[in-house]
């Protein structure tokens, strides 16, 4: 696997049935702590909601995933949410759907449409993108061979992901899975550059 597929960008989708409120939101995000916040803004935008159900997944080998029920009956919610998710087969992305109550009980057949309905609705209102799997490299060198090392990260069309830029310059630089090894041979061609492997989030 070289790429994986995320979004990039907010929606809100409405779906109503016999009276209930489905509001469902996507958003892309990185890591939990994102999550939490997103989470966070939805409940704080709609307290008096009856249920909060919402599922992700993260990371590119899609390993990161949770699916929440909030008070529905269990598989009812979370489950579908993070199914219509993994029917475009993206990572990095939440959903969190909205409900309130109408009154009258949906059974849960009813449920499940409801929200995998809300979720896939909102997933058709965010372009789908594909992004390069990449490889996190740590980056140390003079600032006088600056120009060779950011002709290599251009050519192999590296993400910038930090740098520090003094007469000392650390780059940390994200190789795509594709080019890794002849990136890294022209890297270790440039006189002077030392290179280690970067943590994630480093």
């Amino acid at each position: 696997m070289e790429v994986y597929f995320t979004i990039d960008k907010t929606a809100v989708a409405e779906f109503k049935d016999r009276g209930s409120k489905f509001l469902a939101f996507v958003f892309p995000v990185k890591n939990v702590e994102e999550v939490k916040n997103c989470l966070g803004e939805v409940k704080k935008e709609h307290p008096k909601a009856t249920h909060h159900c919402y599922a992700y997944r993260l990371g590119t080998d899609g390993l990161q995933f949770r699916a929440n029920d909030d008070g529905e009956p269990s598989g009812s919610a979370g489950k579908p949410i993070l199914g219509q998710i993994d029917s475009k087969q993206l990572t990095d992305v939440l959903i969190v759907v909205v409900r309130y109550f109408g009154g009258t009980l949906l059974g849960v057949p009813g449920l499940i449409n409801a929200y995998k309905l809300s979720a896939s609705m909102v997933l058709q209102l965010v372009p789908v993108i594909q992004k390069n799997i990449e490889s996190n490299y740590r980056l140390s060198f003079d600032y006088t061979i600056m120009n060779e090392v950011m002709t290599v990260v251009k050519q192999f069309n590296c993400t910038v992901v930090s740098q520090e830029l003094q007469l000392f310059c650390e780059m940390v630089i994200g190789i795509p899975k594709a080019s890794e090894e002849l990136c890294m041979i022209k890297l270790k061609d440039i006189y002077g550059l030392e290179i280690g492997v970067a943590r994630k989030g480093a």
